[in-house]
């Protein structure tokens, strides 16, 4: 056993190329060898390598949705009181999910800075276009960290309805008590090194719960656990962050 650990210190001292590609090979063979079950979709399939680095059963062979992605798709499945036959808004819409949210909403509106798509309404997410009380639901699914996320929240806490409900999520990490954040930070390299994206401006600590109530938001959490995490290829520990505006 000795033996082989200085082997494998050698390696990565001296060719670490190499060693680099043997940790890529021993990720590979961990690879599950049993269909999931894809709630976007609804098919039984295989789910692929995704991100760098590499997350095992990460993306959709058949629909190409990530964990993120069919999470929300059961908490939609869950809970049809909070789309179906209502007035929704999707910011930064991914393909999947609009899908299922046009099939049941009543009036959906994709949103979208660059509105790149074609049926996508141009929407500044820090100054949404639309007059109070326009929506019951607001989705906006790994946009704060892009954003001035106090306008951002306030915002859309702005366009719901009395008693609507927006569903967040984003990058975070619950053992931090204070999001971090540097304004300082600003060149794409420096943001992939701090914030892990060459376009993130922060990282969530648990106070983000504080940013989200501090508008008026009720707020529970639909966190990604057994035996769903095995099931449909979540990734443990999740959260769906659930701002409900009181009525």
């Amino acid at each position: 056993m000795m033996a082989l650990r200085n082997m494998r210190n050698t390696i990565a001292r001296h060719m670490p190329l190499l060693y680099d590609l043997h940790a890529i090979a021993r990720t590979l063979r961990r690879r599950s060898r049993h269909r999931h079950h894809c709630p976007c979709c609804g098919q039984q399939t295989y789910f692929r390598l995704f991100g760098v680095p590499p997350r095992l059963d990460a993306l959709c062979s058949n629909c190409q949705s990530l964990e993120r992605h069919r999470q929300l798709a059961l908490l939609l499945e869950r809970n049809p009181d909070l789309h179906v036959g209502k007035t929704v808004l999707h910011v930064a819409p991914e393909p999947v999910i609009r899908t299922l949210l046009r099939a049941t909403a009543s009036d959906y509106v994709e949103g979208d800075l660059s509105a790149a798509h074609r049926s996508a309404t141009r929407i500044d997410v820090e100054n949404i276009r639309f007059p109070p009380a326009s929506f019951d639901l607001v989705v906006c699914n790994h946009v704060l960290e892009h954003v001035d996320d106090r306008r951002a929240i306030a915002e859309i806490h702005r366009v719901l309805e009395p008693g609507g409900t927006a569903l967040f999520m984003f990058p975070i990490v619950e053992g931090w008590s204070q999001t971090y954040e540097d304004e300082a930070i600003v060149a794409p390299r420096d943001r992939q090194r701090h914030f892990g994206q060459e376009d993130h401006v922060r990282i969530y600590g648990a106070d983000v719960r504080e940013r989200l109530t501090s508008v008026g938001f009720a707020l529970e959490e639909f966190t990604a656990t057994e035996p769903d995490v095995g099931r449909y290829g979540l990734l443990r520990g999740e959260k769906i962050f659930v701002c409900r505006k009181p009525a």
